[in-house]
């Protein structure tokens, strides 16, 4: 008898009966030859097979494999009866039933249904009482003798055929030793042996794909162990001449049939298309990962218990498994274009497949634990696919963002008012942004923190171009012959509430500076751009409403009348309450800018020499000059202007114009040089004029008063300059107060009209009695 020791072991010889005729106890309990439910009917004492007297084995012509009598448990395809079964075909109908159940409740019974349930749970456990208590196959086997005249080369292939494994393997193994002995006594020709071999190479490939064909069907527990033993022979006698010589050896072979099984699972998992599934991949996943757990599942209730232990059946599996659905989802990736399907596809491989769902599901475990959980995928396969759904993210975004242009449009031109929220104006646009945009990134981050920073990225990138594209659209629908009735303040409404549309997403995009500092940069650049231009148009806007009243000022009619200034106040009301509907810091800006172009404006009334002030009105004009002054000025300060500096100029002025003895103005230029001093002579001459003061020496004292006071603030303002640089680095509050009037600028930006009594150069002031 020739026997083997496969696995490491002691010899069989030495060991207990572990031959392929003797199954353990509580193993599956079937002969190779499948004939009888626990013996073959050519079983001996010396050995698995012997011919009969005719030369043929009784295998040829057996009615095939029957199912064990001593496994219970392998009677239906998922491992258990179904106990219920009969029950449930006799069961009453629905209103007799509920009838009886009624009788047995009031008589503190139970009802047959909750009696049926707990026979069919009691049914269950024993089952599973059944499966804990299997004992693996052995690793070690007796190979019975081989037989010394093998049955023809038909008669094998029939074996092999009839999945007869066992008895066709020994007879391929009496074939082989045939050819060895021949091809090793030479008594033999060169022609004989060589159809020796090519009928050993014919048949060990028809065994080969039968044994293939058994793996990947692996329904039959007995069927198994034969092809595990048949493998387990043939690497004990790889390199031995007659053999397959398969790549990756028998074991191999094993291992690419559990493949093609696994391979053949992942296809039969339904696959529709888009057109007729909306969630056609999410449908698809949710049953492959079902498959996979249910295919898993019955490797660790069955099919590892047809294996000896050296096969490490759920290992190999588990394995086959994360090559052969890596593989999958790469096919399937082409497919998927929408953003939905990308997602759910990264999510079931990212997160899903590893999940409890699946691969940590409870029901396999403990073997799981030490196995791996990821797929096997090309490593650029991920980046490819985050790109893929980056790219896609822009172009929904992008898609997104010009339905809410649109939508934007269509309420403009329909001439629709905004809503105030929190006091500002406000626009749904601004919502519909913030929301997109934090949906891609909380999607993107319960996939991984990789993919979110990329999201970010994406999302930045396509804002950045927003702002222009937004700014364009409200242009030419402003512009537009459609909405040529827009008030000038429903023209300032919706800039207003563009400017803090873009506040509120510049400052959510903010959020995200720390992780992707240049692409929030950018964009943030390109929104301060566009608020800068829109606030510019609400400056255009304020200064082409008030330029025909600022005309008007300083004249005879103005002297007598209030309309013009009126109306200039009634025009910075309006002002100050549309800058109380808009966001900061915007507003600031706007509002500083709008006060000094209203006070160099106003001031440069009293430049133009357009009149001069006669018989002691010009007391008349120095009043008026400062109330109105007072007034303009508190409305800015109201709006929270931070040209408090400009208040005193009214002041400063009207003492200078209203002054009832000439030799006192002299007295009053102190202040104007300290406070203004960019102011020059010519403005100062200019505000004379106007008071009355056009010629004379008074006018020539009061000149060179002022020049002589500049001549000393010379040293003292550089001094103050210098000393504001050093508190301005020290505190922004500071600096804008310890700056100075260095570094205040009205005057000069105002040019005074010619002046008809200028008849003395600059040089000539110095002349004359002071």
């Amino acid at each position: 008898m020739e026997g083997s020791g496969v696995g490491g072991g002691s010899p069989a010889s030495s060991g207990p009966d572990l031959s392929l005729n003797s199954l353990p106890p509580k193993s599956f309990g079937r002969s190779l030859s499948g004939n009888s439910s626990l013996t073959s009917p050519l079983k001996t004492s010396s050995g698995l097979f012997q011919k009969k007297e005719d030369g043929r084995t009784g295998e040829t012509q057996g009615n095939g494999l029957r199912h064990s009598k001593t496994l219970p448990e392998m009677a239906s395809p998922d491992g258990f009866f179904s106990f219920g079964s009969i029950r449930r075909s006799l069961r009453l109908s629905k209103k007799d039933k509920e009838k009886e159940q009624k009788k047995e409740k009031e008589r503190g019974e139970k009802v047959p249904e909750e009696e049926e349930e707990e026979e069919e749970e009691k049914e269950k456990m024993k089952m599973k009482e059944v499966v804990d208590k299997r004992e693996e196959v052995s690793e070690f086997y007796t190979l019975p003798e081989v037989l010394s005249t093998p049955l023809s080369v038909m008669e094998i292939n029939r074996l092999i055929e009839g999945k007869i494994l066992g008895e066709a393997h020994l007879n391929l193994l009496s074939l082989r030793q045939d050819f060895q002995e021949a091809q090793g006594g030479g008594g033999e020709g060169s022609v004989e042996l060589c159809r020796k071999e090519k009928d050993l190479h014919l048949l060990y490939r028809a065994l080969r794909d039968k044994l293939k064909a058994v793996v990947r069907d692996a329904s039959d527990p007995h069927l198994l162990l034969a092809a595990a033993r048949i493998v387990q022979e043939e690497e004990r006698r790889e390199g031995q001449p007659g053999g397959l010589g398969a790549p990756g050896g028998w074991r191999g072979v094993w291992r690419e049939a559990v493949g093609e099984g696994v391979h053949a699972l992942v296809a039969g998992v339904p696959l529709d298309g888009p057109e007729q599934e909306p969630a056609w991949l999410g449908v698809h996943l949710g049953l492959l990962g079902r498959a996979l757990v249910q295919h898993l599942e019955k490797v660790k209730r069955d099919l590892r218990w047809a294996y000896p232990p050296s096969f490490q059946v759920f290992s190999a599996y588990v394995g086959a498994q994360r090559l052969e659905v890596g593989q999958h989802v790469t096919k399937l990736q082409p497919q998927v274009k929408e953003l939905k399907d990308l997602y759910a596809l990264l999510n079931w491989i990212l997160n899903s497949y590893q999940s409890e769902k699946i691969m940590g599901s409870p029901c396999l475990h403990p073997e799981m634990k030490s196995e791996s959980m990821e797929l096997i995928l090309d490593e650029a396969f991920l980046d490819q696919l985050r790109d893929k759904y980056c790219s896609r993210i822009q172009i929904d975004l992008r898609f997104s963002l010009e339905k809410i242009i649109e939508m934007e449009k269509e309420f403009w031109r329909e001439e629709k008012s905004y809503e105030l929220e929190e006091g500002c104006l406000s626009s749904p646009s601004e919502l519909d942004i913030r929301t997109r945009v934090q949906g891609i990134v909380t999607w993107a981050r319960r996939l991984d923190a990789h993919l979110e920073l990329k999201a970010i990225r994406s999302c930045c990138e396509e804002l950045k171009l927003f702002p222009k594209r937004f700014e364009e659209a409200l242009m030419s629908c402003c512009s537009s012959a459609e909405v040529n009735t827009l008030t000038p303040a429903l023209r300032a409404m919706y800039l207003i509430t563009s400017i803090n549309t873009f506040i509120l997403v510049k400052q959510h995009m903010e959020q995200h500076r720390a992780s992707c500092p240049e692409p929030v940069a950018d964009f943030s650049q390109e929104v301060d751009l566009l608020l800068g231009r829109l606030a510019l148009r609400l400056e255009d806007q304020y200064k082409d409403d008030i330029e025909p009243y600022m005309r008007r000022m300083m004249t005879r009619k103005w002297l007598t009348k209030d309309e013009d200034f009126k109306r200039l106040q009634s025009r910075t009301e309006l002002l100050s309450k549309q800058c109380s509907q808009m966001r900061p810091p915007t507003v600031q800006g706007l509002v500083d800018r709008l006060h000094h172009h209203a006070a160099k404006d106003y001031i440069a009334q009293l430049m133009k020499n357009s009149y001069s002030c006669k018989n002691r009105k010009h007391q008349k004009g120095a009043e008026k000059l400062r109330r109105q002054w007072e007034e303009l000025s508190g409305l800015f300060i109201d709006m929270n202007s931070t040209h408090e500096w400009l208040r005193p100029l009214g002041d400063h002025l009207s003492e200078i114009i209203g002054r009832v003895d000439k030799k006192d103005i002299k007295d009053h230029l102190q202040p104007l040089v300290e406070q203004y001093p960019d102011m020059r002579e010519k403005h100062l001459a200019a505000i004379l004029y106007f008071r009355g003061l056009i010629r004379g020496r008074e006018r020539q004292a009061v000149l060179r008063r002022f020049s002589e006071l500049q001549k000393e603030a010379g040293p003292r303002a550089a001094g103050a300059s210098s000393r504001a640089a050093g508190a301005s680095s020290r505190a922004a509050g500071a600096s804008s107060r310890a700056a100075g009037a260095s570094s205040r600028s009205l005057f000069r930006d105002i040019q005074p009209a010619g002046n008809p009594g200028w008849t003395l150069p600059l040089g000539c002031l110095g002349c004359g009695p002071s």
